[in-house]
């Protein structure tokens, strides 16, 4: 009975790291609701209404406005086509993500099918997640070509989200690197209401960097003698129109303040709003209220689930103030530890320490000077190996370059 209560899969818990995989379809498909909605509210009213008026005009019109009433007919059509063509390739992105959704649901639903962790289906559905989580992090990282070549190998395209990854890096490189606000600006057009909902202040960044751009230009252009204070103009006209609505004096007054600092005036705080790093600040930005959106979480996925699993391994040894035996080569742990691994020592760092409500400890335990407890037998074996001075003993630790006790500073353990 204890074995199948051990080995029996809790559907439930496993799912506590995949709720990203149903929240992404339902975002897609809300923005994708939503586009549609604003081109049936916008497109007919407007053709009605031309409609109307040349009804009217062709009412009291003569033979020789004929050709003006079929120019407009024509140019009414042409609008009513482009708003099928529209209309028509929003209703094939919804196919293709009521079809994600489905494969998702199916996908989840195969772990329920699943009664224990000893089933081969179960080893087939890890795997599976296996190959989402790497992709989901080749994709964070910017490496969208292998994630997609991973996806389509594993036949998973369904259920990873390459084409939003994609065009989150698209503008998130366009800030960072390519020094432009166009198309950030445009993202935040499209998901108006929804950065709306969550206070989001992106829209407002990027019109302050273009209002500094603008500033930056006048300095720079009146330095040279090349019309200036043309784009100083411009730039208190933006200001105006976009930035004095959002009510806060403090940077109406930093703002105000850049048109008098030019960008190489080593003056605070107006030397930072001019420095590059303010377009990192904008790209993390976006990738922020990007992920908040679309429900994503921050960090990877896999770091999550290496962050549950190497949770329930760590100890206070793997990160003790002692050499870690990850840095020590005649550390009997370092081959068997995950923890203490190079590859995963540092990301193993900030994770608690495990929490075991059953401890297991090795046969005949006895505790050094340092208080450290080991098995006499393991230490005695450890000492052997690494040719440790008879009636001396040396912690596995710290290795032969540690420090030695006598036998008889060796105290046995008991367990109460």
């Amino acid at each position: 009975m204890a074995e199948l209560t051990t080995t029996k899969l809790n559907a439930e818990s496993h799912l506590l790291l995949d709720q990203p995989l149903l929240r992404m379809p339902y975002e897609l498909s809300r923005r994708n609701f939503k586009n549609a909605q604003r081109y049936l509210e916008r497109e007919p009213s407007t053709l009605v209404t031309s409609l109307q008026t040349l009804t009217r005009s062709s009412a009291t019109s003569t033979s020789s406005d004929a050709e003006d009433t079929l120019s407009t007919l024509d140019a009414m059509l042409a609008k009513m086509q482009t708003l099928k063509r529209k209309l028509e390739g929003l209703h094939e992105e919804e196919v293709k993500i009521h079809a994600s959704a489905a494969a998702r649901i199916s996908h989840l639903q195969d772990l329920y099918n699943v009664q224990s962790l000893v089933d081969v289906k179960y080893d087939e559905w890890s795997r599976t997640r296996l190959s989402r989580l790497l992709v989901d992090y080749l994709l964070r990282s910017g490496y969208s070509a292998s994630a997609a070549a991973l996806a389509q190998e594993k036949g998973i395209e369904e259920l990873v989200d390459v084409d939003a990854f994609v065009a989150c890096q698209r503008v998130q490189r366009s800030l960072r690197e390519g020094r432009r606000t166009g198309e950030g600006l445009m993202w935040c057009s499209e998901h108006k209401q929804g950065l709306k909902k969550v206070g989001s202040q992106l829209e407002f960044e990027l019109r302050f960097q273009q209002y500094i751009e603008l500033v930056r230009q006048g300095h720079e252009g009146g330095e040279k003698g090349v019309g200036g204070n043309g784009k100083l103009v411009e730039a208190r006209l933006h200001a105006k129109r976009y930035l004095s609505g959002n009510g806060d004096m403090e940077l109406m007054g930093k703002a105000a303040g850049l048109l008098a600092y030019r960008p190489w005036d080593p003056v605070e705080p107006y030397a930072s709003l001019y420095a590059d790093s303010r377009w990192d600040h904008l790209a993390s930005l976006f990738l922020s209220t990007h992920h908040t959106l679309y429900s994503l979480p921050p960090r990877p996925l896999l770091h999550i689930a290496l962050s549950a699993g190497l949770s329930a391994l760590k100890t206070p040894s793997c990160h003790s103030q002692y050499t870690s035996s990850s840095a020590n080569a005649s550390s009997s742990t370092t081959a068997v530890c995950p923890i203490c691994s190079t590859e995963l020592n540092e990301l193993a760092r900030n994770v608690p320490y495990a929490h075991h409500t059953k401890s297991i400890v090795e046969n005949d335990p006895v505790v050094l000077p340092n208080g450290r407890v080991y098995g006499r037998e393991r230490l005695q074996t450890f000492n052997d190996k690494i040719g440790t001075e008879k009636g001396w003993v040396r912690d596995p630790v710290d290795g032969v370059n540690g420090e030695s006790w006598k036998e008889s500073e060796v105290r046995k353990v008991f367990i109460m």
